[in-house]
Formats: C-alpha cells, structure tokens, sequence
C-alpha cells in the first residue's frame, strides 16, 4: 500500500470513529476533547503558546455543552483552595482574595511582602522576589484556580520554597522542566533552613504555565 493510499484508509477510519463516537456522546465533546489532545501535542512539541490558546478553546467548547460539569469543576477547586489555605497559612493577618480575574505585577518597584492566597478563574502573576521589602522571618504565598500564567524571579539570599501542581501545562524552575498531564514539582534553595528569610510558594491550577527564573 502507498503512502497516499494509506493516508486515505486513515482518514476513513478516523472519519468514521469520530461519527460514531460523536453520536454517542456528542459532536461538540468529541471536538473539544480533540481539541485539547492537539494542544496537549503542541505543548509536548515546545509550541506552548498555540497549545494553551487550543487547550482554552477546547476547554470553552466544553464548557458550552457540560456547564454543570464546569460549575462543578469550579466549586471543588474553591473549595479546595479553602481547605489548602487554612492548612498552610498559620498567619491570622493574611490576606485571602477571590477573583474572577486575578493580575498581579510586583516586578517594576520595590513592594511589601505579606502572607495572603489568592484564588481565580484566571490568574497571571509577575514577581520579583529581588524587589521584595519582606518583614516577617516566613512568608506564605498560596496561589490556586483554574488557569494560570506564573512567572517568578527568585534571587539567592532569600530563602525560598516552591511546590507546583498542574493538571495540564508547563512548569520550569531553573533548568528543571515539566509538561504535559499531571506535572507536580517541588524545588527549595539551599539556604532555605539557614537565611534570614524564607518565603514559601503553593501554586495549583488546572491549566498552567509557571515559569521561575533563579538569579
């Protein structure tokens, strides 16, 4: 058999497993699970950017056809993030914020440093440990939701901790890195039980890109 004519029995067969998977359990799922099984390709292929918008699309048509299956998937992410948060932060003071969208930039000024969690639906953060007025001997930083865009510069006399969870995406920290299904790292510099300050950093997503820089 050729090359041409076995591209044409593979496009039948798939033609036909896609009917007949999707009048099962339906066209716009079987679409979107594909959908997302090619962005997760792309992810695998170094191609992160054109992964997560397919990912999102996926994720959107998904969310058109299950929005119980949504709702739910939002509700036990919060409430995870409430049982999280009171496990981690000892801190009474701490700050606890929910949002829809959650956009934070701490790496253009000096900025102060307090324990607090945040929770969203979409996340991106920005931060530069380096440009940090940081107080308190350890600080905690929980960071959860559904979708996230982490980045972190981490200098060398700060004592840090970093735990990463992530049902699909990509973690790097340093020259370590991660992707796919189900990444989880965990990464703490050398002077963590030594330096004068210590920062530890609790991030969960869904769908992530966490990228931490080390000085």
């Amino acid at each position: 058999m050729n090359q041409r004519s076995r591209n044409t029995a593979l496009l039948m067969i798939g033609t036909g497993l896609y009917l007949l998977i999707g009048n099962t359990i339906g066209f716009l799922t079987v679409t979107a699970i594909l959908i997302v099984g090619l962005g997760i390709y792309q992810l695998r292929s170094g191609e992160a950017r054109s992964g997560y918008i397919l990912i999102g699309i996926g994720l959107v048509f998904l969310a058109l056809n299950h929005l119980s299956i949504i709702i739910a998937v939002l509700l036990i992410s919060f409430g995870y993030f409430l049982v999280r948060t009171k496990q981690l932060q000892q801190d009474p003071s701490s700050q606890q914020r929910y949002n829809f969208l959650a956009s934070i930039r701490w790496n253009r000024e000096p900025w102060v440093l307090h324990s607090m969690s945040i929770w969203s639906i979409v996340g991106e953060m920005n931060i530069d440990l380096s440009l940090a007025i940081i107080d308190e001997p350890e600080t905690n930083l929980v960071f959860q939701g559904i979708v996230g865009d982490i980045d972190i510069i981490v200098p060398d006399d700060i004592g840090v901790r970093i735990d990463s969870t992530l049902i699909i995406g990509q973690t790097k920290i340093g020259y370590d890195q991660q992707d796919g299904l189900g990444t989880k790292m965990s990464w703490q510099s050398v002077n963590f039980d030594t330096a004068e300050h210590r920062v530890i950093i609790t991030l969960s997503y869904l769908v992530g890109d966490i990228n931490v820089k080390l000085l």
